[in-house]
């Protein structure tokens, strides 16, 4: 069958990148934290990016599905994944080799 309808199934894995995953984990963490939306400063400082970077995801974002804002309403983006679904904040796995003495 074809698997990106699949993937859009209720119930379903969310099909996302891992930078997407982490704007969508940020905005989940910061509304808990702050009890609101971040704006696109806040992404910015987080993310070490540029504004044009942050306001792309957005519209990206929002063009997959993933969140939905009120045009020209500042903070008022809302998560439309659940919350299970998302990654982990910032956590980035390392590849660490170890060298062994011979």
């Amino acid at each position: 069958m074809n698997q990106l309808l699949d993937q859009k199934k209720p119930g379903g894995p969310t099909p996302f990148t891992a930078k997407q995953g982490q704007y969508l984990a940020f905005i989940w963490a910061y509304s808990q934290i702050n009890g609101r939306a971040p704006a696109e400063a806040d992404f910015q400082r987080y993310f070490k990016v540029t504004p044009p970077s942050v306001h792309q995801m957005l519209k990206t974002l929002e063009k997959i599905g993933l969140i939905q804002k009120q045009p020209g309403v500042a903070r008022s983006i809302q998560l439309l994944v659940p919350p299970q679904d998302l990654p982990i904040l910032g956590i980035e796995q390392p590849v660490i080799i170890s060298e062994t003495s011979h």
